[in-house]
């Protein structure tokens, strides 16, 4: 069977090290091709290319062009229900298909933040219910990005944003997403000096080997925001 001489080197390519480089946004895009050539040839590798699809469509549609960020997004959705169509008793789809809905219902307006508000509530509440520890506790994390963020008279509460993050720093208290989360929760409540204390604690952190260029970027986040205070 002839295969064409780009198609078979990108095969040949580790989408999980092109992941561990996403910052490299061409690359990342490299394995979402990967990935998803997987998902479509199904077999026992299936679920795994899914969530991990689902994972790098994240990244790019929140780091990506923004004019191609909601087609990643998206796409990542798709991904994630595959896989937690494959495997509905494990984390990963429901998270991934959550925070997939999140950067779409924060990113593009009124109508899309109503369109999934309950449903990423209800799919990071099954992942709580799997797995509280899931990737250092994201599910809390993400459930108090969602409570800070849904308006008070559709279910969200300052109180509830702070508990879901402070349990999130139970599994990782170096985390800088939770930490600059806090944050932005502590300045929208008029507590400049404990945002600022959060802030402080996002630069101090050390740079994870798994999660460098989320640190970074939260990093250049909390030195912009900790100036303008």
């Amino acid at each position: 069977m002839y295969i064409p001489l780009f198609a078979a080197s990108l095969a040949a390519q580790d989408p999980d090290a092109l992941y561990a480089d996403r910052a490299n946004l061409t690359g990342a895009k490299q394995a979402a091709e990967i990935w998803s050539t997987r998902v479509a040839g199904g077999g026992n590798t299936l679920f795994e290319s899914a969530w991990k699809l689902a994972r790098i469509c994240y990244w790019l549609g929140s780091n990506g062009p923004e004019a191609e960020r909601r087609t990643w997004l998206e796409r990542g959705m798709e991904a994630a229900r595959q896989a937690g169509a494959a495997k509905p008793e494990r984390p990963e789809g429901h998270f991934w298909l959550a925070a997939n809905m999140g950067t779409l219902a924060e990113s593009f307006g009124l109508r899309a933040g109503l369109k999934y508000r309950k449903p990423i509530k209800e799919e990071l509440e099954t992942v709580l219910r799997f797995d509280p520890g899931f990737m250092q506790g994201s599910a809390d994390r993400a459930l108090g990005r969602w409570y800070d963020k849904v308006p008070r008279l559709f279910g969200g509460s300052a109180a509830k944003a702070e508990e879901h993050l402070r349990a999130s720093l139970k599994y990782d208290d170096q985390s800088t997403i939770t930490h600059y989360f806090l944050a932005e929760l502590y300045l929208d409540e008029g507590r400049k000096n404990d945002a600022r204390t959060e802030l402080q604690h996002v630069l101090d952190a050390p740079i994870s080997a798994d999660y460098a260029p989320e640190d970074r970027n939260y990093k250049t986040k909390a030195r912009q925001l900790l100036d303008k205070l």
